[in-house]
């Protein structure tokens, strides 16, 4: 989670053809694919006349957010499958934030867990492809990424809106943006990091026990420790890596 820097910091500009046709008609189709479930979910779910619209806004907003950088950071010439199997994983996730707001009743907790499961038991093949057409590239890295901080974000919201936590509970998808913004007031922060295994154990333990705390089964006060508990965890991570570029600062 605490990674490269994230796309919202460079300047955004449109990609230039034949990567801008490729990219847009792959954000226009899995657009209407979240339209689509999220009107089916209208009719099957106890969601609100809200839910289709803001499930599409926010699958719309992480779009064009993420076109704008395509450019400067996938130098291919196609948006490759690698980058179509995250804009799936953002379709689920988008239908995930649509629940913000939503009755906390057990149905939408379990398909708030459904979605959650689908979206991260795609996170890997994406970059398994990417590597095996060779079309790997920072974009990609970045792009899932996002989309693992918005599905943190979103869950973090359902546990304290559902009341399976506290308001604090809001710092674990906080934190990321939290790290940007440190980012844009103390420039060192936005040196770029080294891989780490343990950042990303850390970022499925997060996603993983949020989904946990949102499922029907957990309700409080186990809800509240287990969110807790992995809570500390990413706020652990993040002081490691904040106080390793503050070191690095220091030697420079």
């Amino acid at each position: 989670m605490d990674g490269p820097t994230p796309l919202i910091t460079t300047t955004w500009r449109l990609p230039d053809a034949p990567l801008r046709a490729s990219a847009v008609a792959t954000k226009l189709v899995a657009l209407l694919a979240v339209a689509a479930l999220a009107a089916a979910a209208r009719i099957a779910l106890p969601v609100s006349a809200l839910y289709a619209p803001k499930a599409s806004v926010a699958f719309a907003t992480l779009m064009v957010l993420s076109l704008g950088f395509l450019q400067q950071h996938h130098p291919f010439a196609r948006f490759g499958p690698a980058n179509q199997v995250t804009t799936v994983r953002a379709i689920f996730v988008a239908l995930i934030v649509g629940l913000v707001g939503e009755l906390p009743v057990p149905v939408l907790a379990a398909s708030a867990v459904a979605g959650s499961i689908a979206a991260t038991a795609l996170d890997g093949l994406d970059g398994w492809l990417a590597r095996r057409h060779a079309i790997a590239s920072d974009f990609g890295a970045r792009f899932d990424m996002e989309v693992d901080a918005l599905l943190i974000m979103a869950l973090s919201v359902l546990a304290w809106t559902w009341g399976k936590a506290g308001v604090w509970v809001l710092a674990s998808g906080l934190l990321r943006y939290l790290f940007v913004v440190s980012g844009w007031i103390w420039p060192w922060m936005e040196r770029p990091l080294l891989p780490s295994r343990r950042r990303q154990a850390v970022c499925v333990i997060q996603i993983v026990a949020l989904i946990v705390v949102v499922s029907p089964i957990a309700v409080p006060p186990l809800s509240a420790i287990i969110a807790a508990i992995a809570l500390a965890i990413l706020a652990g991570s993040f002081a490691i890596d904040s106080w390793w570029l503050y070191g690095r600062q220091q030697v420079a």
